[in-house]
């Protein structure tokens, strides 16, 4: 009674299946099966999402910390991302026009997915499996294995579904399987909020406040762990990580006067400066942050919002809405950036001086005469308002997606089309 149990546990020792079947092939089927295999990846549509995801983590990396190198970096980014978004969409157009070479493909996806639960079941824990049994799997494994290389959809489906239901009549595969996909998904799910929480967080621009550097519709990633890793809902930084947030720095954050909001804004006074404002030109600890200006009537453009206050001269196109501002550009201590100011604005001679608290940033926008910043108590009940380091999200890096005015199928969408010139652009 005792022989069956040790050929079950001489078997759960012995090779793996994909080794069994391996020694089975031909060098012809064994060419083949690479040569499939190789295809199937590169035909997926995770290979260009996948070959996109290596190459940005570099490329984060070089314009993170040798910002000039962006000038190169750049270009060379947004055109492997067009080829990238070409082969995803040739893929797409590959799999609806030949059907029976995607029909193979998926067969053979699957085929390889039973052969890993059949391997699974035959050496992971569980009841021990009797050698007559364990030969049975071997069998219709090689089976499909044969048949992947054959080319008939049929017959594979065929050995597949034959192989997959030997393997979930084992004692208790069907309890083990249902637990395998339970903590396989919990996993992921765990995997996915540690990416989000402490590594990278994308955010969409939904307003114009920090135009022209950033625009309305486009997406970007945001560094979680620079300033050091934020506990949630507390609003707490225990520790920093690598430095406190500096001036220039463009930053996502929870806002202070309504915790229901996340704001972006450029960070412009550290603990212990003091800000002002005279004549319409930022002062840091009394110093003048000069600017230059570049250009007149620049036409910029946001996204029309009704009852919204818009100036004579406004012009309005589909879902947008044009103005003409003053393009200037700001050196905030070494930080050269470009800033907007509406001509027509009427404003105070003087605001300020405010001291910035410790542990806390003051932060305006770009566009300077449409933002709800430090400023104004983000339209809060104080002012001014700062924003506590607990409440900063993280710094914001690129673009990496935006969907704006102008662009691809813009003309069908209301002016809101697909702005390639955007893609992986370092938020500066």
């Amino acid at each position: 009674m005792t022989a069956p149990a040790a050929s079950a546990a001489d078997a759960r020792e012995g090779p793996a299946l994909f080794e069994l079947l391996a020694a089975r092939r031909t060098e012809e089927q064994e060419r083949l099966q690479r040569r499939l295999y190789v295809g199937d990846l590169l035909s997926s549509l995770w290979a260009p999402v996948t070959a996109l995801a290596l190459a940005l983590i570099p490329y984060l990396l070089v314009v993170e910390l040798h910002p000039p190198s962006a000038s190169w970096a750049e270009p060379g980014m947004r055109r492997l991302g067009l080829l990238c978004l070409l082969w995803f969409v040739a893929l797409l157009a590959f799999r609806l026009g030949a059907r029976r070479a995607s029909t193979l493909r998926r067969l053979r996806h699957e085929a390889r997915e039973a052969t890993s639960d059949a391997d699974t079941a035959l050496r992971g824990p569980g009841p021990k499996i009797e050698t007559r049994v364990r030969d049975r799997l071997v069998e219709l494994a090689a089976k499909v294995d044969a048949a992947m290389v054959g080319g008939e959809a049929e017959a594979l489906d065929r050995h597949i579904r034959a192989l997959a239901d030997a393997v979930a009549a084992l004692p208790g595969r069907a309890r083990h399987g249902t637990l395998d996909l339970v903590v396989g998904l919990a996993k992921a799910l765990l995997v996915a909020l540690l990416i989000r929480t402490v590594l990278v967080e994308p955010f969409k621009i939904p307003s114009g406040s920090m135009l022209p550097t950033l625009e309305i519709g486009d997406q970007i990633f945001v560094n979680k762990f620079i300033y050091g890793v934020r506990i949630p809902y507390l609003n707490v930084v225990p520790f920093s990580l690598v430095r406190a947030p500096e001036r220039g720095d463009v930053i996502v954050f929870n806002n202070p006067a309504d915790t229901s909001t996340d704001f972006i804004k450029r960070v412009v006074g550290i603990p212990g400066d003091v800000i002002e404002i005279r004549d319409d030109v930022l002062y840091v600890n009394g110093r003048e942050q000069p600017r230059t200006l570049q250009a007149v009537n620049v036409p910029v453009w946001e996204e029309e919002h009704p009852g919204a206050r818009w100036s004579p001269l406004s012009i309005f196109e589909n879902d947008w809405t044009k103005e003409l501002d003053e393009l200037y550009q700001e050196n905030l201590s070494g930080h050269l950036h470009q800033v907007l100011r509406r001509p027509w604005v009427q404003r105070s001679m003087e605001t300020g001086p405010y001291r910035v608290p410790e542990k806390s940033v003051f932060v305006m926008g770009d566009n300077r005469d449409n933002s709800a910043d430090s400023r104004v108590g983000f339209n809060g009940p104080v002012k001014p308002a700062y924003v506590p380091y607990g409440n900063i999200k993280g710094k914001a890096m690129i673009v990496w997606l935006c969907l704006g005015h102008g662009g691809l199928l813009s003309g069908v969408f209301g002016g809101t089309g697909i702005r390639t010139d955007r893609f992986f652009h370092p938020v500066r």
